[in-house]
């Protein structure tokens, strides 16, 4: 995370921070990674996002329709920008601060190798800025729970790939 601490429109607290459960994909960090950046398919598996487009290249966009989980059937429209791209290991776009959609935000996506050529794999969400306690207290527990959702069709989908890569 930047040091943002001194700017009240991006700075960062640790209460304002929505974390996934994390989860043991029994499938090597580099599948876990190819389905991650293959975000044209994110429809396929995905229950939280389900279209997304970029080129992921750093500061590029990425569109996103999002399931608005406080409203079933409905779908947010989101342009978040790339400012994490660690292959392997993390991905992570933000929503920067703006006059007109004061509310900055950074999601990360985690992939940790473990023993046995698995990972490990959790996402968070830093709600930033004096704006960032507000957010928090009214999308925390539903992006809490898209977040969850996420991690766990993550690795039903790369232990599935990995199982059909192996033949079984």
């Amino acid at each position: 995370m930047p040091d943002t601490a001194l700017d009240p429109k991006t700075s960062y607290d640790p209460a304002n921070v929505v974390t996934s459960e994390t989860v043991v994909i029994e499938a090597s960090p580099a599948l876990v990674w190819e389905i991650l950046t293959d975000i044209d398919r994110y429809g396929e598996w995905n229950p939280f996002c389900v279209k997304a487009s970029s080129t992921l290249e750093m500061g590029a966009p990425v569109f996103m329709s999002l399931v608005n989980y406080p409203n079933p059937g409905a779908l947010l429209q989101g342009c978040e920008y790339v400012c994490a791209f660690e292959p392997e290991r993390r991905l992570a776009w933000e929503a920067r601060w703006h006059e007109d959609w004061p509310y900055a935000a950074r999601r990360d996506q985690f992939v940790e190798p473990v023993a046995g050529g698995h990972c490990r794999y959790w996402s968070t969400d830093a709600f930033l800025g004096e704006n960032g306690v507000h957010v928090m207290r009214f999308c925390g527990p539903w992006v809490k729970r898209a977040f969850d959702d996420t991690a766990y069709a993550l690795k039903a989908r790369a232990e599935a790939l990995h199982a059909e890569r192996m033949g079984r």
